[in-house]
C-alpha cells in the first residue's frame, strides 16, 4: 500500500518538474479572469517542488523496499 503512495508521489513530481503548466491549469488558471501563462516566479517554484516531492517518493520507495 504504502508503495504505491510513494509512486503516487514520485509521478506527482515528475509531472510538477517537468510540466509546471499542467498543474497551473488544473490549480490556478480557474481563479484568474485573465487567458495568460504562469509566471516565471510560478513555474520556479512549482519546478522546486517537483524536486522535492521526486525525492520524497523515491526515498520512501527504498525506505520501504529495505524495510519489508
Amino acid at each position: 500500500m504504502y508503495i504505491l503512495l510513494a509512486i503516487a508521489i514520485s509521478i506527482a513530481g515528475a509531472v510538477m518538474l517537468i510540466k509546471p503548466e499542467i498543474i497551473y491549469k488544473v490549480t490556478e488558471s480557474w481563479k484568474s479572469n485573465t487567458t495568460g501563462e504562469p509566471s516565471d516566479l510560478y513555474i520556479l517554484s512549482t519546478r522546486i517542488g517537483g524536486g522535492f516531492f521526486m525525492l520524497v517518493g523515491i526515498a520512501g520507495a527504498i525506505a520501504l523496499a529495505v524495510l519489508s
